[in-house]
């Protein structure tokens, strides 16, 4: 995919277009593997954790929970503990961790190996997605190279510290990206989540304490331990500290991955790094951070991007997607297409997922081909609400953001669809296509 430069900090993507991935000595003649030795040889894995809390990093997966707080509650003691990196990237249109672990796998790395020494874990397993084949092989490559130059292995660093990392490959399940049916994935059963609790940093990866977090996140620790927690918090804002990796694709004339600090509005990163629309029509809509993250009107996009004011306009910073649609686009085309894409989705463990996705995507389909009613909205509307309380995972609770996001913005336009007005709307292409051309060929983003 494109990469977008910038002229501001880089954090995650400081060595990007900078270092052959495939030479570990070019890593290290930048500063690599620095900051492992510092936590290993200067620290306790106490001070580590406190450093990456005082650091403000939240995670970048989607969630957004405090790193240095997940990585405390897995601090008790047990015989064997686990490090997990969620690399299961399925989101439609994302490709921000494909970006990192091509381009510089060994931050990655480093940033695992720091996290094991935190929690006291001493196996790593890096899951990432199937189709990805350059990733893994780049990830394997750099792990070899790793183990072969004294960064992996035992006794690192002449500390007593032993640390392993090991490669393993999702089968396409979307759902695998959930923390709990990625561990189930690795331990050989069926990628389905979890009850909880039990929370993975207290029974996780084969019943012991795990932490799982995003490539993205484990990218900044390297960085966060080299220049101080102030340093980093000194970037973006009081409570969206440091950068974020964002993916511009739509109807913009600039599409790829850019890396800015948080703080910019939707509309600022659009027009400056996105160049406007492409076909020059007016904007209808921003999908704002992936499929599962909120539909966001014009009226908002001088939003600034941050956890807290996405928040506060009932939006969300998701994976950092920003796909612009123009009004060229068919409204419920795009709507059905994404709850299709859920429907397909969902594991089916739970009734509210299993059943609400379908119905939904039902309801959906049935407006989009002009048959649709006023009451329909109102059951788009509870079904909705009913899974965002009541689905057992991430993936039940977010599928329906969508379509409640465009609910409140968009009421008009569902009115208008059930109010006699026939939309030309191909069936079988929503079924089938629609998903592909809605986010795959609006971004130039190809699989490995």
């Amino acid at each position: 995919m494109n990469y977008i430069e910038t002229d501001g900090v880089k954090i995650v993507l400081r060595n990007f277009g900078k270092i052959d991935p495939l030479k570990v000595e070019e890593y290290v003649a930048r500063g690599g593997y620095e900051s492992l030795k510092k936590a290993l040889t200067a620290m306790t894995p106490e001070a580590v954790i406190e450093e990456v809390k005082a650091s403000g990093l939240r995670g970048r997966g989607g969630a957004g929970f405090p790193t240095g707080l997940k990585w405390s509650f897995t601090k008790k003691d047990a015989d064997q503990k686990y490090i997990v990196c969620n690399a299961d990237e399925g989101e439609p249109g994302t490709a921000k961790d494909r970006l990192i672990m091509t381009g510089d796998p060994h931050g990655l790395i480093e940033g695992m190996a720091i996290a094991g020494y935190a929690i006291g874990a001493t196996k790593g397993f890096i899951y990432c997605r199937g189709e990805y084949t350059t990733s893994i092989n780049t990830l394997n490559h750099a792990i070899n190279q790793a183990r072969e130059n004294g960064f992996l292995g035992e006794n690192l660093f002449g500390t007593d510290f032993t640390f392993n990392l090991e490669v393993r490959s999702g089968a396409g399940a979307y759902v695998c990206g959930e923390e709990t049916a990625l561990i189930e994935s690795i331990e050989g059963h069926r990628g389905m989540p979890r009850f909880k609790p039990p929370f993975p940093g207290g029974a996780g990866l084969w019943g012991k304490p795990t932490v799982v977090n995003n490539v993205e996140t484990l990218a900044n620790v390297p960085v966060i331990l080299d220049k101080g927690a102030d340093w980093y918090k000194s970037i973006g804002t009081e409570k969206s500290a440091g950068t974020k990796i964002f993916i511009l694709c739509g109807n913009l004339r600039n599409t790829g991955a850019l890396e800015l600090p948080f703080g910019m509005t939707v509309r600022e990163v659009m027009e400056t790094y996105g160049g406007g629309l492409l076909t020059g029509r007016d904007l209808q809509m921003v999908h704002l951070g992936g499929a599962a993250s909120g539909i966001m009107p014009p009226a908002l996009i001088d939003t600034p991007l941050t956890y807290e004011d996405l928040q506060a306009v009932g939006q969300g910073l998701g994976s950092g997607v920003i796909l612009a649609i123009d009004d060229q686009k068919d409204f419920m085309s795009y709507i059905c297409s994404n709850t299709h894409f859920f429907e397909h989705e969902s594991c089916g463990k739970c009734t509210p997922c299993r059943e609400g996705t379908a119905r939904i995507n039902e309801i959906l389909h049935r407006i989009a081909a002009g048959d649709g009613t006023l009451e329909d909205l109102d059951n788009l509307k509870d079904l909705g609400e009913m899974m965002q309380i009541s689905a057992l995972c991430g993936l039940g609770q977010a599928a329906p953001t969508p379509v409640l996001t465009s609910l409140e913005h968009f009421m008009d336009k569902y009115v208008e669809a059930v109010s006699g007005k026939k939309n030309e709307v191909n069936e079988e292409a929503v079924a089938t296509e629609a998903i592909h051309k809605s986010y795959y060929e609006a971004a130039p983003i190809k699989l490995d």
